[in-house]
């Protein structure tokens, strides 16, 4: 089984599980492709706080990922599938003819020593090989999907999720996204045949607070709990979060208010969207 868990020798244990990474094959990862990645704290480069509750965590070294898949009409071989500490998906180290080495994304079924292909043109629909959604047969599964020809794969890239290529027409094609959400993409844009791997990453319970330490996460801090200066939530007498809506620290809707910018050139393309705009729920 790919989620292990274990016996409840502590109240640490006792709500935990633990991902055994049963599709990795290769344990150490390639030198060429690792860059570092330092800890910034949640800091932009005016020293000053932007994303909240970020901190401390295990050391990490970045790994390149090839999303773009330009290495056209070359067969590649998998030399192997990698565990990541940066995305909850896998990683399969890709060596081409020329002897060039690429990280992608690990499709589900991947294993060592197969060929894999990306291509302008039309080539076999096997799992991890990338080609235009043109040339991809409808009702298949596809991730790491490009929003615009060119730009590398965007949409559809954690752990088990896929979109399915339903209909194509006059240039666009039609996608189920995995939240339900209707989109269209152009015909030109690439994806990559077959479902995210690692799909029991979504099963794991942390089970601890030194398991979110671990990743770099702090101790969040309730908002109710807080004087009336730091948090539009603090202060009063007793509970009280002042009879508003449940907002940030910074006064952002936190709860099921809209937040998207408007204007976007992406949403002239959304034909049904995930949530309906004026009950907020899933419209499936």
């Amino acid at each position: 089984m790919a989620i292990q868990v274990y016996k409840r020798t502590s109240p640490g244990r006792r709500n935990s599980s633990v991902n055994m990474h049963v599709e990795v094959t290769k344990h150490t990862p390639e030198k060429s492709l690792l860059t570092p990645k330092p800890k910034k704290g949640g800091r932009n480069h005016h020293g000053k706080i932007t994303a909240q509750h970020r901190g401390g965590g295990a050391k990490q070294r970045y790994r390149q990922i090839d999303f773009k898949r330009n290495m056209n009409d070359v067969p590649a071989t998998v030399i192997g599938i990698e565990y990541d500490p940066n995305r909850s998906a896998h990683i399969a180290l890709l060596e081409y003819e020329d002897k060039q080495r690429r990280y992608i994304l690990a499709p589900m079924g991947l294993t060592d020593g197969e060929q894999l292909m990306s291509s302008h043109e039309a080539i076999e629909p096997k799992v991890g090989n990338c080609m235009p959604l043109a040339y991809v047969p409808s009702g298949l599964n596809v991730h790491s999907i490009e929003m615009s020809p060119g730009r590398g794969g965007q949409l559809c890239r954690t752990a088990g999720s896929y979109a399915r290529l339903t209909n194509k027409e006059a240039g666009w094609a039609t996608l189920v996204m995995p939240s339900g959400e209707l989109r269209q993409v152009s015909l030109r844009c690439r994806a990559t045949i077959g479902q995210v791997g690692n799909s029991d990453h979504a099963l794991i319970r942390w089970g601890k607070a030194g398991r979110s330490r671990y990743k770099g996460r702090r101790p969040r801090v309730r908002g109710v709990a807080m004087n009336h200066n730091d948090h539009p939530h603090g202060g009063g007498e007793g509970r009280s979060k002042g009879g508003r809506t449940p907002v940030s620290a910074t006064g952002v809707k936190s709860k099921g208010g809209r937040t998207r910018k408007r204007g976007l050139a992406s949403d002239k393309r959304i034909i049904r969207r995930r949530r309906s705009k004026r009950y907020g729920q899933l419209t499936l």
